[in-house]
């Protein structure tokens, strides 16, 4: 397996990263996940939108090899031609020098690795509000990367509670997001999302969604909403790079989100 360490092209076994590290010490850094096809990046503008965003909340400063889309195209092309075709590609950025939590520099490593894409649709049968574990809204919560431990909490309870998806709340109460995907839900021909003020990740393939509703006309109210307000949708599904998931069950409410012909519809747009 080779990966992309600050440009240089290495096997994966031969990479070594120097301490201090303030990734490793801080979490002082983001990462993305990426697809790549033979036509480039999916969802390259919405994706290098969250960096640049994330670059500038933390103080970082993104190399020039990943800093507009012909760059960053140009430099994931490296590792993607030494794998199959369709890929599942994760940037690692983290900012360099030492420091405690002061640090002294914006300047930034980074690292790309590569393991093949495994796209997911199926819908998600068994889905549950989230009980131990709540997002808080930050200046950073649209990225991923510093909230990580949120999600392993939220995976670890998924797993101890037999359910194929759990749905975190912010610490209000309000709908924000599931484990590793977004959440939108459709009634009365319009769609609604979470907005970024309950604290969960700023979603590329929702950005990406979006621009299909609005090519079929569909109106977007994304807002601050209660449980109770998802649970009277028609449909429910979730959304992240690996797929649009139709929810069939939350909290012993049941939904043929699969069949609602709208969600088809938007489907199929955005695959266009």
């Amino acid at each position: 397996m080779m990966v992309l360490y600050n440009g240089e092209l290495l096997p994966a076994d031969v990479v070594r990263l120097p301490l201090p590290n303030r990734g490793l010490y801080f979490n002082d850094g983001f990462f993305e996940t990426l697809v790549w096809e033979p036509a480039g990046l999916r969802y390259l503008p919405h994706h290098l939108a969250r960096m640049q965003r994330a670059a500038a909340a933390l103080g970082l400063q993104l190399p020039a090899t990943l800093a507009t889309g012909a760059t960053l195209t140009a430099t994931v092309r490296q590792l993607a031609a030494t794998a199959p075709e369709l890929q599942r590609i994760r940037l690692q950025l983290w900012r360099s020098g030492g420091g405690l939590y002061a640090p002294t520099t914006p300047q930034t490593d980074w690292l790309l690795t590569t393991q093949p894409f495994t796209a997911l649709e199926t819908p998600i049968q068994q889905c549950n509000f989230a009980e131990t574990v709540r997002t808080h809204a930050s200046p950073v919560s649209f990225c991923k990367g510093p909230n990580a431990l949120t999600y392993i909490l939220a995976a670890q309870e998924r797993e101890r509670r037999g359910l194929d998806e759990v749905i975190l709340l912010s610490h209000e109460g309000y709908v924000a997001e599931t484990v590793a995907a977004c959440i939108g839900w459709i009634r009365a021909g319009s769609l609604y999302v979470p907005a970024e003020a309950a604290g969960g990740v700023a979603g590329t393939r929702l950005a990406h969604l979006r621009g299909a509703a609005a090519s079929l006309g569909v109106s977007w109210q994304e807002g601050i909403y209660q449980p109770e307000e998802l649970l009277r949708a028609e449909a429910v599904f979730t959304a992240n790079i690996a797929g649009i998931r139709p929810v069939q069950a939350i909290h012993g409410h049941l939904f043929d989100s699969t069949a609602h012909p709208l969600l088809r519809r938007l489907q199929e747009a955005e695959r266009l």
